[in-house]
């Protein structure tokens, strides 16, 4: 009887083991699809508006990225640009207020407390040059977020004062991605004059010269409208 038992017991436990591999094998044979992410009706209807081939006159498309915008509240307004290489990069003032704020720190003993406490309330941070050594100790924090000060856009300077109303005063730095030869600027805000927008975008435009190949205009929530820079 206990032999007869035990044989049961082992065809019983193969058994289970046979179904355990068929159901393992029929999960791996039956997996879902991945879900493809679909965009809203808001979207979709704002989007049916706009023809992808079609690159817009600049007023034209400030208008058309007006009309497709659907935020509750008042939109930015972006410009995104791709350039024929990574690493291009041009400062600028643009003529009209982008409805931006500026917030910029002048690196201070104080300033430099508030960093390593990992408390960085600025966009934009301005060192003298004997301050630059005390700040290359948070390189590694300042550095990832594009805030470490660089004499290439003007952020290492011997008057800090001067040049922190310049860039409060509406100076934008257009720079390429590390790796990607593309750029993002705000130009202005949904409800803002079209003129004042285009006023902006041109000098962008003016700025970068042949550097640029491609612009985008599109707001915080709105289909991307390509442009016709020539």
């Amino acid at each position: 009887m206990g032999a007869k038992r035990n044989v049961d017991m082992s065809a019983a436990e193969s058994k289970i083991k046979v179904v355990k591999a068929e159901i393992k094998e029929e999960k791996a044979t039956t997996k879902r699809p991945p879900k493809v992410k679909t965009r809203g009706k808001k979207y979709q209807a704002k989007r049916a508006l706009v023809d992808r081939t079609k690159e817009y006159p600049l007023t034209e498309a400030i208008e058309l990225t007006k009309k497709t915008s659907y935020t509750t509240f008042d939109g930015t307004i972006s410009a995104s640009m791709v350039f024929k290489e990574v690493g291009e990069q041009a400062r600028l003032t643009l003529p009209y207020s982008t409805g931006k704020t500026v917030k910029v720190a002048i690196a201070s003993d104080e300033v430099i407390e508030k960093i390593a406490d990992g408390q960085i309330d600025f966009d934009v941070l301005i060192s003298t040059p004997e301050f630059v050594p005390k700040l290359a100790k948070y390189a590694r924090i300042l550095g990832p977020k594009g805030l470490m000060p660089n004499p290439k856009n003007g952020t290492i300077t011997t008057n800090p004062k001067k040049r922190a109303k310049e860039l409060a005063a509406g100076e934008v730095v257009v720079k390429t991605d590390r790796k990607q030869p593309v750029a993002h600027v705000s130009v202005g805000k949904v409800s803002q004059e079209t003129k004042e927008i285009q006023a902006n975008v041109e000098a962008l435009i003016k700025a970068l010269g042949s550097k640029l190949q491609k612009l985008v205009l599109s707001a915080t929530m709105s289909p991307g409208i390509k442009v016709k820079l020539s």
